[in-house]
């Protein structure tokens, strides 16, 4: 089946918008913070270019060389053992898993940009009263927003590559960038700027042990939306002779630099009107907006605009999480693009709904076991498992099994000097620091 081929800023603004999603905006900022702040920023920046660059650069080359879906790019590629090397591309599971919850959490975001425009909480208390009620009691509005997410992933989905990915990615994320570069130029004009840049950037060593590196491997992991066959798939629409370091480059440093503007922004905002950063869900929808409520008029503008920058975020990132699948069943079982886009749509809303339910009351008791409820142990279960998984596979594969010579006619001429050191790491550092993260993340470590 021909694949419909990305332009070059059309390939770098998807892979981009696969890579930034919810993790950049409100989880990178908090655990800077909790792991010694400038010291974890350091280590994260480290094991972005060691590892997540690395691997970055072997999934991308997977699907420029395969050309096809994950599960045919591994077995055509491989020269032994086909059989079963084509079970590696199955990582395009992940993606689909992640959205089990995702696709709840981006439905909480489209409530709050209603919330936003109608009734901004007055202080914390009332806005943690109002996000525990959306949360554990109403069924119905998450189930709406729920709805509407998986209808807009959908439809973009069954647009194709051309028509549908690339330029939803064309326009969101450039808005995106505009409406945080926007927020984050108002940010400078506060008195605590210079706290938030001290919160983010001031090295606390004290606070850094073995699970602070552990922590940096993992969310590099994610946030670069690496061993869930994303960037993979998303490669195999690149045009011929595309340059995969310098698309790999930009992927990254835009990652990256999103996730430190969103944090130096949001906690300016906190320190200035709030009561000072907070954790997980209560940062973005508790501390925030009870923050955007004192800030006045503004206030308002800005907490609608900020939760459209989040939404955009988190449907770009949704629609690169569902597309690997789409394309194993277009090109393994010549389904249609509309059957396949909707089938995996139907898939993940359809568990996603007992995902939500199981943070009601009334529901969650049944769809706990152990210590999580169904949410939280898809969540798990992907973060701990199947993308460190993916990422050992990739690594293994590029650097043992598909021929040196291969390899190296495609990066050498692109990388330069630094080609053996990039194999290197592939090889024997990027590996290691997968298992250590899945043995951490099982609680084996």
């Amino acid at each position: 089946m021909k694949i419909a081929r990305f332009s070059r800023i059309g390939f770098i603004l998807a892979a981009a918008g696969s890579a930034v999603g919810l993790g950049n905006i409100w989880k990178f900022p908090y655990i800077a913070g909790e792991y010694g702040g400038g010291a974890f920023v350091l280590i994260y920046l480290i094991t972005v270019l060691l590892i997540g660059f690395s691997i970055m650069i072997a999934e991308m080359l997977i699907g420029y060389l395969g050309k096809r879906d994950g599960v045919t790019s591994f077995e055509e590629l491989a020269p032994r053992n086909k059989h079963l090397w084509k079970f590696g591309g199955f990582q395009g599971l992940a993606g689909l898993f992640i959205m089990i919850f995702y696709s709840v959490v981006i439905g909480w975001i489209f409530h709050y940009i209603v919330t936003s425009i109608t009734h901004l909480p007055t202080n914390v208390q009332e806005a943690e009263t109002t996000f525990n009620a959306m949360l554990h009691t109403n069924i119905f509005t998450q189930l709406f927003y729920h709805t509407l997410a998986f209808i807009w992933i959908t439809y973009i989905l069954t647009k194709g590559i051309k028509g549908g990915i690339e330029k939803m990615n064309l326009v969101l994320m450039p808005t995106l960038m505009i409406i945080l570069l926007g927020m984050f130029a108002y940010a400078v004009s506060l008195d605590t700027f210079g706290q938030a840049v001290d919160f983010m950037f001031k090295a606390d060593w004290s606070k850094i042990d073995s699970k602070a590196f552990v922590t940096a491997v993992g969310h590099a992991f994610f946030t670069l939306s690496l061993g869930m066959g994303a960037i993979m798939t998303y490669s195999a629409s690149m045009e011929k002779g595309s340059n995969l370091v310098t698309n790999a480059f930009w992927v990254v440093f835009l990652d990256t630099s999103i996730a430190i503007v969103a944090g130096l922004m949001l906690f300016t905002f906190l320190y200035q009107y709030g009561s000072g950063p907070a954790k997980g869900p209560g940062l973005v929808f508790i501390s925030l907006p009870a923050a955007f409520y004192e800030m006045g008029i503004i206030g308002n503008v800005f907490a609608v605009l900020f939760f459209i920058a989040l939404a955009f975020a988190g449907l770009t990132s949704s629609v690169s999480l569902v597309e690997p699948m789409v394309q194993y069943f277009m090109d393994r079982f010549s389904w249609s693009r509309l059957k396949a886009s909707i089938s995996m749509g139907l898939f993940f809303y359809l568990i996603g709904i007992i995902a939500l339910l199981s943070n009601i009351d009334g529901y969650k008791e049944l769809l706990t076991w152990g210590d999580k409820n169904f949410f939280d142990w898809v969540d798990h279960f992907t973060a701990a498992i199947m993308l460190p998984l993916g990422g050992l596979v990739m690594a293994i594969f590029v650097g043992f099994v598909i021929e040196k010579q291969r390899v190296e006619s495609v990066l050498r001429p692109q990388l330069g000097f630094a080609f053996d050191t990039w194999y290197f790491s592939l090889r024997y550092i990027t590996p290691v620091a997968m298992f250590i993260v899945m043995l951490s993340f099982m609680g084996v470590l």
